[in-house]
Parts: C-alpha cells; structure tokens; sequence
C-alpha cells in the first residue's frame, strides 16, 4: 500500500486534547484484479460501483462488453453490450440510463448509445440502442455530469483536438456552452463546484500539454487556470475531499505513476504520492468515498489488469515537541518524497557486488554474500545489471572478467553464462569487455562485445547468432564494423540501439543487421542511449565532466543536464534512464553515487553513496556503473521490451 503526502489539519477537540488532524490518500492497487487487461474502456459510477463499458483488450481489438464492478467484493460481473465493439468514447449517468458518447474502431463515430439503468443499477443482458448523434465524429474525448446536465468536451474529430463544450441533457441534442483555449485529446477531467477541470492532453502537434483549463458552464467561458508540473497525456481525474487528483498518465512516452493534488481554491498543485503501478490512459470515476484506476497500459503500453482504489484516512497526530518528535509514517514509501516506488538495483563495481535498495535507502539483497554465493569463477567487475523475467532473475556482464552470467533473484542461484572468466577472446565462446547484456523477449541475449568491435545475439544455447560489426575493424561504418559499442539497447520493434565511443556516434539497426539511422553527436562518449519517443532519445557523456543529453535523429540536443563543478557536477555517468514520473536516474561512477535528478529544476533530488567517498558500507558505493528498476507490479519500466 502506498500512502500520499497529508495534507489539512485541525483544531483541539477539547480544552485538554492538544491533538491535530491530518489527512492521507492511500492508493493501493485491488487485490482481485480484472480477469482480463483493458484499456481505452469509459467508465461510470453506478450505485454499486463502476460500470465498465468497451475498450481494448490485450490483442488491442474493441470490445463491446460492458461489466459491474462490485464496490464490496471487488467481483465483476456481466452487466450487458454495447450495441457493437467500441473504445475511446466518453460515458455519463444521467436521467436513469448511461449515455455513452463517441469513440470509434477503425474510425471515430459521431453516435450516442444509451443502456437503461433505472435505480442506478444496469439489469445483466442489457444491450444499448443509439439515441442520438453529435455534431460530429469524437473520439478520445471525456463526459461529466452536473446537475442534471452531461458536458462532452475534448477528443479528437479525425484531423484535430475539438475545442467545443457541449452540453445535452437527453444524449439527443446539443447547445455548445464554451470553447476550450488549449484544445486537447486524452484530457483527465472532472467536475468539482459547478465547474469542470480539464488537465493536460495531447494537442494538434502530438505533443503533451500542461494546461489546467476551467469550463464554467453557467458563464459559458473556459480559460487556463494553471499549469501542470510536467506536460501528461492520458491521465485520469478523480474528486475526493473537495480536492482533484491527477493519476498516472503518459509522460514523454512513458507511463507515470505520480499523484498530484490541484486546489480549485488557490489553483495550486502538489505532488501527493505515486500508484502502486505506472499507467497511462486508466479509466476513473468516484463512487461515494473511494475512487478507482482502472486498467490503461503499462510499461511498452501492455494493457494492464490493475484496479487501484484511492481512498482518504483522517487520522489524529500529536504536535511536534522536542519531548515528543513525530515518527515518520510507516508507510512512507509513497509520500512525494521518495522519488520511485519498487526495488533499484545497483551493479556496484568497484566493489564487485550487486545491490538492492528501496527509495528510503534500505539494503533489501547483496550479491555475492554468505547465502548467495559467487558462482564458479567469481564475480567481477558487474558493469551493468539488469532485472529478467519479472524480477525472478538478473543478468549481469561482468566487463573484465570476460563474461555474462544469468542468476536467480533471490537465491543467487547461476542459471546460465557465457564467456571464460579472466580469458579475452574473440572465438565462439568468447568475449573481450562484455557491455550492457540484455535478455530479450525470445529468450536470446544480445551484448555490446566492446573491444571486439561487434554486437552478438546469443542463443540460450550458447550459438551466436548474430554478428553485428567485427573483431578485425573497429571503424564507424554500420553495419558492417563498429567503433567500439559499449551500448546496445533493445527497442519496441526488436532493433537495438547501439552506441559507438569511437566517433561520437549513436545507430538504430535492425534484428537483421539493416542500419536504420545513424548520427554523431556533440558530445565525447556516448553510453548507453535510450529511447523516450518516437525520435526522442537519452545518453549519458562518459566524461568528466560528464553529462546526461536528450536527442533527435538529426543530432540536435533538446536538453542537458552538464554542471561543470559544485555538488551537481557529473563524474563519468555511463547510464541514465527517465523514470515512471519523468525523473531521470544515472549512475555517478566516480562520484561513487546513485542520483536522481529533477529535468525541470536540474537538481539532485536523491542519491543513494556519499559523494566522492567509496566505500562498502550502508549508503556507500564503489564505481557504481549500472542500475535497474524493478517496479511494484513486477515490470521493468526503463527497458520494457526484454524478457
């Protein structure tokens, strides 16, 4: 269970009860889950729980079903269809029926369903008729109702955002009431005070916006009202307490897992915690004192299973005196403090060990140790370290000890390795400074075999299968040879990205060998590149200083992060990596640290070493010179498409 930030407060109950309030948002994800993932679903509160209608499922084929989530048991059952498959529409209770509005299949449409649901219940067998059109097609847009009114705003006509308000009170006919400044699909929405507040969204040019838009429906006006942290596309809103929460959503390509808080009052907003899982485009609605996330996509927009419910606790907490200091909470691992949720894991070099940390600084495994012993040959010198099949094994290339090994986690147990330890070598069987070994999803292994020139794919059977470049040139001319890879990660569509030292360069290429692109890029060493977006890219500079760079394919760089001196300098970062939220991680090697580092304010918000002083005990590294991030639902967020 993950616990928000508190907020509020209050006064004594009595003369002599010196006590004050707090409140807490807990999130927490369901322990039934959906039977099946969904995402692109609508979703309304019915007077038993949510009412879940359409949607995706996993193949990402509509669906029709419409389903009732029971509030107290968690069961689901069939409530009914849709009068055919349908996702990204919008759906409102209103008048005893549930009007379903827009969406699409293959192409967006312009009508309105409605289901009977007298008493606010949908009778199981129940199949929508349509009622009505809108003015035109919308899809990817979203409903709320006020007062006997339901508001369509947002979505997408199949060339661009709508701007248009529209307001009906039968899912019949439509007067338009206000027109949106910051037009937008995927907006997160919801009514609060009369009043409906539209957060971010994607916009014409495909980009994300941070607009906080208000709609007064009885004025007939919209503006901007605020700003959002951090640009989100597909978010979700919620109302509890008298305050809006801002869940999840797509930022820069990656689903998030922050909690913002926004106040209607003062038009300000917080960050209140995390979900127990990253997701982006989660359907959510309130019923009564508890509000559901539910379903959306995750890491590499797999549609998730996931129903997080977000509820608030009040709870009594004695003031801070020096006789009686306040403890943290106990469940302090979601407060906005800690910058991730799940468990890092740190090839901490220089002292020939990995290690597991959380975000409060705890050691939860080390490897070797007493009970996981080194496997045969030793470990040494783990350059980078990654978690495999859900976080029940690691793979790890130990650079100069020529070889890559596949452990059980957490028993440590060797499940597979290839190489000779402390024999370099290009013949099959061999390797010469091993860099950035994957496991991808068919069970191969794919490693930048640094001083050889090369990229391999290795079978589980220990057979190349693949060469990329070669032993004997070590020339940038992709494919054929490679100056020097030290980077070579997987990507959605099964290319690698590969880093070359020699020359600055950074290259696509495909399973195949196919050089897709390539670019040299200003900076002079380039390790470890990671994909954000569709031409949106992540590097560290292997320098010192050294520094953390986004690019395009054309070489431009869209953001750095390089001080040249004081506490944020960077001394030979060889990886960096946006996490669930947008923050970005990197591992200071000769800094001896873990850092996390805020790309708005460009400031360490968490280290795990003490700066510039290696060591082995708690809160201390040695050339830390890889990590991985192993989130709470088991998923590798920074490289989604690896086994």
């Amino acid at each position: 269970m993950l616990t928000a930030r508190p907020f509020g407060g209050g006064g004594a109950t009595n003369n002599t009860d010196t006590s004050a309030f707090r409140t807490t948002l807990i999130a927490h994800a369901a322990p039934t889950p959906l039977p099946a993932p969904i995402s692109g679903e609508s979703v309304v509160a019915m007077r038993g729980g949510p009412l879940i209608l359409g949607g995706l499922d996993s193949s990402s084929a509509s669906v029709s079903g419409v389903f009732q989530l029971d509030a107290g048991s968690g069961r689901l059952r069939e409530a009914g269809a849709l009068s055919g498959p349908l996702h990204d529409a919008a759906a409102a209770a209103l008048g005893g029926q549930v009007l379903v509005f827009g969406g699409g299949t293959k192409t967006s449409t312009d009508a309105v369903q409605a289901l009977p649901a007298p008493g606010g219940a949908v009778a199981s067998g129940t199949t929508s008729h349509q009622v009505g059109r809108l003015p035109t097609v919308r899809s990817d847009l979203s409903a709320v109702t006020i007062g006997g009114r339901a508001y369509v705003l947002g979505g997408y006509d199949g060339s661009k955002p709508i701007d248009s308000v529209l307001q009906t009170t039968d899912g019949r006919s439509f007067t338009q009431v206000a027109t949106l400044l910051a037009p937008a699909r995927y907006m997160a929405v919801a009514a609060l005070g009369g009043r409906i507040y539209a957060f971010g969204g994607e916009t014409a040019s495909g980009g994300a916006s941070d607009a906080i838009q208000e709609v007064d429906p009885q004025a007939g006006t919209a503006r901007v009202v605020g700003h959002l942290p951090r640009a989100v596309s597909h978010a979700g809103a919620v109302v509890l307490g008298g305050r809006v929460y801002v869940l999840g959503g797509d930022v820069g390509g990656s689903p998030s897992d922050a909690i913002w808080r926004f106040d209607p009052a003062g038009g300000k907003v917080a960050p209140t915690g995390r979900l127990p899982v990253a997701v982006a485009g989660g359907a959510t609605v309130t019923v009564g004192s508890t509000a559901y996330l539910i379903g959306g996509t995750g890491a590499g927009e797999a549609p998730l299973r996931t129903i997080v419910t977000l509820s608030l606790r009040r709870e009594r907490v004695a003031p801070k005196s020096a006789s009686n200091p306040q403890p943290p909470s106990s469940s302090s691992a979601g407060n906005s403090s800690y910058p991730f949720a799940g468990r890092l894991l740190i090839a901490d070099r220089g002292n020939n060990r990995l290690l597991v940390v959380n975000a409060r600084k705890q050691v939860l495994w080390r490897y070797p140790s007493r009970t996981h012993p080194a496997p045969p040959g030793g470990f040494y010198f783990p350059d980078d370290a990654f978690f495999t099949h859900g976080g029940a094994g690691i793979i790890s290339n130990e650079e100069q000890n020529e070889r890559i090994v596949q452990i059980a986690f957490p028993s440590g147990r060797l499940l597979w390795s290839y190489g000779h330890p402390h024999i370099a070598g290009s013949e099959p069987g061999y390797l010469h400074e091993p860099d950035d070994a994957y496991l991808l999803r068919n069970g191969t292994v794919s490693v930048a075999d640094a001083q050889n020139c090369r990229v391999l794919i290795i079978s589980q059977a220990k057979k190349v299968l693949k060469e990329i470049g070669n032993p004997t040139t070590c020339t940038h001319a992709p494919p054929r040879s490679l100056g020097s890879p030290n980077g070579d990660t997987p990507l959605r569509d099964g290319n690698i990205l590969v880093s070359e030292v020699t020359g600055s360069y950074v290259d696509e290429i495909t399973r195949h060998g196919k050089l897709v692109w390539s670019v040299r890029l200003p900076i002079s060493y380039p390790s470890d590149p990671q994909q954000l977006g569709p031409d949106r890219y992540l590097v560290a500079n292997y320098a010192s200083p050294g520094g953390i760079y986004e690019f395009n394919r054309a070489g431009k760089i869209l953001w750095s992060y390089h001080p040249s001196s004081g506490n944020g300098m960077l001394n030979h970062p060889s990886l960096a990596e946006r996490l669930p939220g947008g923050l970005i991680a990197a591992n200071d090697d000769y800094r001896n640290r873990m850092v996390i580092i805020d790309p708005q304010t460009k400031k360490i918000v968490w280290q795990y070493g003490k700066t510039d002083s290696p060591g082995r005990g708690p809160n201390h590294l040695h050339i830390p010179d890889g990590f991985d991030l192993l989130a709470p639902n088991g998923t590798t967020p920074t490289h989604p498409y690896t086994g």
